[in-house]
Order: structure tokens, then sequence, then C-alpha cells
């Protein structure tokens, strides 16, 4: 079992929910990211985990109280790899693009107001490398507010976070504001004995979800216990 530090741990502990209408005080200047809620990482294939599968219920909800809130801009970024994807020489094969795996969750589907979703598909950890991400972002330059919910912590919500966040750094956008809610994304836990067997890295889930949530808080991302309202 890997050690969290002591004070990361107190501060995970001490997140503070955060009231939706505080989270997005004007909703047409709000967008919720999602990161890889397709059934690869949440029911079938490879990647998908029992951890990473209980993220469906408050990523769902999160859509829910955002769209009762009136945000309108929903991002989801999903895995839709190439068969000779390079990034399965670290991970196993997963979430071919056309695939059961690479479909969005169908509680995200569900949802009556999925016909406002963007898919942004992707061929490896990061948001924006070779999508068309950087051109949504300029085209909806006064969005100020960006809710990041999905999976995992430590991959691909970590990458789609700070790409947000140092995108508007780089702008010297004081006013933007990326928030996480703890409850809303998850990594998966992978133990020494499971690794050898399978020819993987260990992954202790609770120290990377914490570790690279307190990192994000370092790079000046507001990390929340869950966001609250809008019931």
């Amino acid at each position: 079992m890997t050690s969290i530090p002591p004070y990361i741990d107190r501060w995970f502990k001490d997140l503070e929910p955060l009231a939706m209408d505080e989270a997005a005080p004007d909703p047409s200047r709000a967008a919720v990211f999602s990161s890889d809620m397709i059934a690869g990482f949440l029911s079938t294939g490879n990647l998908a985990s029992d951890r990473t599968g209980l993220l469906a219920k408050p990523v769902t909800e999160v859509f829910r109280k955002a769209h009762r809130r009136g945000i309108r801009h929903f991002v989801l970024f999903q895995d839709a790899h190439d068969p000779d994807a390079p990034e399965f020489s670290a991970f196993p094969t997963h979430c071919i693009g056309g695939s059961v795996e690479s479909a969005t969750i169908p509680e995200l589907m569900a949802l009556p107001f999925s016909d406002l979703f963007t898919i942004i598909e992707k061929n490896s950890l990061d948001a924006a490398l070779g999508t068309d991400f950087d051109q949504w972002l300029d085209a909806h330059e006064h969005i100020n507010r960006a809710l990041v919910v999905g999976n995992c912590t430590d991959l691909c919500v970590y990458q789609l976070a700070m790409h947000v966040r140092l995108w508007a750094n780089a702008r010297n956008d004081r006013d933007y504001e990326v928030i996480v809610p703890a409850n809303a994304v998850d990594t998966y836990d992978l133990s020494r004995d499971d690794a050898r067997r399978v020819g993987a890295f260990p992954h202790p889930g609770d120290f990377f979800h914490r570790v690279f949530l307190y990192h994000m808080a370092l790079n000046g991302i507001q990390i929340v216990r869950e966001l609250t309202g809008q019931e």
C-alpha cells in the first residue's frame, strides 16, 4: 500500500462542496467537460474497472444539475483509438474507434438534452493534441467556467483540466475557473500482484486520485468535494 502524505490526505478530507450556482454564476458562460465516459472504461474491455464504473451516477448527476442551472455547453472527450495506436505499448488495447468500447455510456445518452453534446474523439491521453479542442475553446472564448468530470483522475482528467487551465493562463484570463468535483472523477486500482500477472505497472488508485487532485489544486484548479443544488 502506497502511503499518501498526511497533509494531502488532510487536504482531501477537508474539501468543501460547492453550490452549482456558485460554480456557474452565469450559466451562459459555463461548460461541462467530461473525459472518457465510455463503455471501455466503465463496463467492458481491458481497462474497465469497478472504481471507474461507479462514476456513471455522479457524472450523470453533474450533467443534470448543470442543465437545470442553464448550462448548454457539454463537451465529451472520448478515446477512439487507431488499431495501431502507440499508446497500446503502455496500456492494453482499448476503445478502438467505432467499437462498442468507444461508445458514450447509456446513462448520459439517455439524458433528454443529449442532443446538446459535442463529442471530440481523441487518440491519446490529451484532449487537445490532434483534436479540434483548441478551436472549440477559441470559438467559445466567452466561456469562463469549466466543470471537469470523468476518468482517470491522474491521466485523461488531469490532462484535460490542466490544458484548459494553462490555455486560460496563456491568455492572461484571470476570470477563468476550472472546477473539478472530486466525487465525479476517479482512477483505477491495480495491485502489485495483479500488475505482475498482466505485465503492467502497479497503480494504487487512492494514492493517484488524491495526489493528482492535489497537483491540480497546486496549479490553480479549484477542487471541491461535490457540486450541490439544482435538485
